[in-house]
């Protein structure tokens, strides 16, 4: 049996937890002995054997507000990191999103320790601002895992580290695929019957407050316009209280279903005929789940101004994954009800801007489509890193 493999890793929200578990399962088949983990994550990790050095939770910041406020505690938690992994004496650290805090952390450990490996999963978005933390990044990553297909391009061409497309969870979620199954099979609802309209305000208080009320007013210009309408909305649990208390102003008549836990989410999924949601990952989701979608957003007043900086055309990814405008988008004080009203009327019916809309979704899951699991991909990168370093030393 091989000798006991120690790996670093950083995850800073959910989504990063569940691809560092993932990696991490298909490592313990790939590598001949143990693994042992230490670092920072959440339940996924800590089912794969990790005891995190404080709840993970805590780095879930969105809004540059929210960065300033938090920054002290923010600052002292990268410090413990660091200095834990370092402690530690890892074979190879892995990082995981979250940049904000991961790249700090593994800017640290590298000065500690320069000849250990750094592998980076998920692509920090340098082809949308601050193209020159692509270069930064030589320093301190030797690799990079790369979740959308264009990335690994966008990387060279900003001479950033060696990058590869390994494919995006979502792309391989069997819950995912069996709502789009699911849909495949539906019929639209007949005229004069009531459609299903998914509203998705965000999985942040900071994004569920700001978008809200402007989906009350195009839930109830909806049914002013096209009868009783069914709305369903979806959240996560730390959320649930907040949302239950801003819909019980709502009227009657539009009041969402509300619901938490991943049954309620895939089934309402499954049964809507067009979303109006937050923008961000979830945008992704209901493409590959083929639900015809809008995408909002309402950013804070900092984000507002630095904005001029964003260099990419868009933010909804199934539109940089194919190349064109897949998906509507509106940002700030154009977040108005008569603009998400009027896609949710042409969306939730046999028009052409829902089959246009489909047939981008199509091409979308066509460029996420991969041979071989996100997670297989990652860990064999990994483990040819790690080998490749020891080579040299």
């Amino acid at each position: 049996m091989a000798e006991t493999l120690k790996v670093a890793v950083i995850a800073g929200e959910v989504s990063g937890d569940l691809l560092g578990a993932d990696l991490i399962r298909a490592l313990k088949t790939q590598y001949a002995g143990p693994i042992e983990l230490v670092g920072v994550g959440g339940e996924g990790l800590e089912a794969e054997g990790l005891t995190s050095f404080f709840d993970y939770s805590e780095l879930s910041i969105m809004g540059f507000t929210q960065v300033l406020k938090k920054l002290p505690k923010l600052i002292a938690r990268i410090r413990q990191t660091a200095e834990g992994i370092v402690a530690a004496k890892p074979d190879v650290l892995l990082i995981i999103d979250s940049p904000d805090f991961t790249h700090r952390v593994a800017r640290k450990v590298r000065q500690a320790l320069p000849d250990l490996p750094v592998i980076n999963y998920v692509c920090p978005s340098v082809w949308a601002w601050k193209e020159y933390r692509a270069t930064a990044m030589l320093s301190y990553v030797d690799h990079v895992l790369a979740l959308l297909p264009f990335e690994p391009e966008a990387m060279k061409r900003l001479g950033g580290p060696p990058t590869t497309f390994v494919g995006h969870r979502l792309s391989v979620d069997a819950d995912l695929l069996a709502v789009r199954q699911k849909r495949a099979g539906r019929a639209l609802p007949a005229k004069g019957e009531p459609r299903a309209i998914l509203l998705l305000p965000g999985s942040r208080s900071t994004e569920t407050t700001r978008l809200m009320e402007p989906f009350q007013d195009a839930a109830k210009a909806f049914v002013e316009r096209n009868g009783p309408t069914r709305f369903v909305l979806p959240t996560v649990p730390r959320q649930e209280s907040r949302i239950r208390e801003l819909a019980a102003t709502w009227p009657d008549n539009i009041r969402p279903e509300i619901g938490v836990g991943a049954d309620f989410k895939w089934k309402a999924f499954a049964e809507a005929d067009a979303a109006i949601a937050a923008s961000g990952t979830v945008i992704l989701e209901l493409a590959l789940a083929t639900v015809p979608t809008i995408s909002v957003y309402k950013t804070d007043w900092i984000f507002t101004m630095l904005s001029k900086r964003v260099k990419t055309w868009t933010g909804a990814l199934p539109n940089l994954i194919a190349d064109y405008a897949v998906v509507p988008e509106y940002f700030n004080e154009v977040v108005r009800a008569g603009s998400m009203l009027r896609w949710a009327e042409r969306l939730s019916s046999d028009t052409i801007q829902r089959q246009a809309m489909l047939e981008g979704y199509a091409l979308v899951q066509e460029r996420l489509r991969t041979d071989v699991p996100p997670g297989e991909t990652g860990a064999r990168i990994l483990l040819d890193v790690l080998n490749a370093r020891r080579a040299r030393h």
